[in-house]
């Protein structure tokens, strides 16, 4: 089991020119999240769900990743044996960085699934109907390979596996008003936190040692905090 676990939010790629629903502006503005982001909208709101996803695949297509996403991918090929990398976020730009192995815990933006028989196609930034809207083996309608508001997350487990040989947990880019961070931070023996400012569903009173400034300037001294704990 890994040692380190890096764990990163929207924070990381918010340098990368990535929105999320918290930012005033865009795409996100131009829809009501209830319509398009919660358990059940494919079936009362599939068309404008669709699209919106269609759109999210079509803005990341050209987003570059930063200096965080970079140096985490030197890092994780530097030890990979002891570090596991989880991430909150749905787009790519840790493979467009390099990184191969990490945990995705709320989908991947690129793919689409089959709700009946798990049917996985990655898509590129290509629309839906573009690809095709019925699964080639069942033959039900796909959808975005997102989980949404109210929906189970299944790779929670997978985190929590991981989380339970951590010593030392790296947090980067979160609110923590979706995961709660002080559950996570119980797991591990030592604790690093890098947020742009503090949030109030962190309780950072507890962590060892606390950033407040933006992941591609924290990123270089966390690194080195690795490197120390590993050597």
């Amino acid at each position: 089991m890994a040692k380190v676990i890096i764990f990163t939010g929207a924070g990381v790629s918010a340098e990368s020119g990535i929105s999320t629903f918290r930012d005033s502006g865009g795409l996100w503005e131009k829809y009501r999240i209830e319509d398009i982001c919660m358990a059940g909208c494919l079936q009362t709101n599939r068309e404008k769900t669709i699209e919106f996803y269609d759109k999210r695949r079509a803005d990341i297509e050209h987003k570059k990743p930063n200096h965080a996403h970079r140096q985490i991918k030197a890092i994780c090929d530097k030890y990979p044996n002891d570090i596991k990398l989880i991430t909150q976020n749905v787009d790519d730009m840790f493979e467009k960085a390099g990184c191969v192995d990490l945990l995705h815990l709320h989908g991947f933006l690129r793919e689409v699934v089959c709700p009946s028989c798990g049917f996985i196609a990655d898509i590129g930034y290509t629309k839906l109907a573009s690809y095709q809207e019925h699964c080639p083996k069942c033959h039900e309608l796909l959808r975005p390979n997102i989980v949404f508001f109210g929906e189970p997350a299944p790779k929670y487990s997978d985190m929590h596996d991981f989380l339970t040989g951590c010593e030392l947990l790296v947090i980067i880019g979160t609110s923590g008003n979706v995961i709660d961070i002080r559950m996570l931070c119980e797991y591990a023996d030592r604790t690093i936190l890098n947020n742009l400012e503090p949030s109030d569903a962190i309780d950072d009173t507890n962590i060892d040692k606390v950033l407040y400034q933006k992941a591609s300037v924290a990123i270089d001294e966390i690194v080195q905090d690795i490197e120390l704990f590993l050597n």
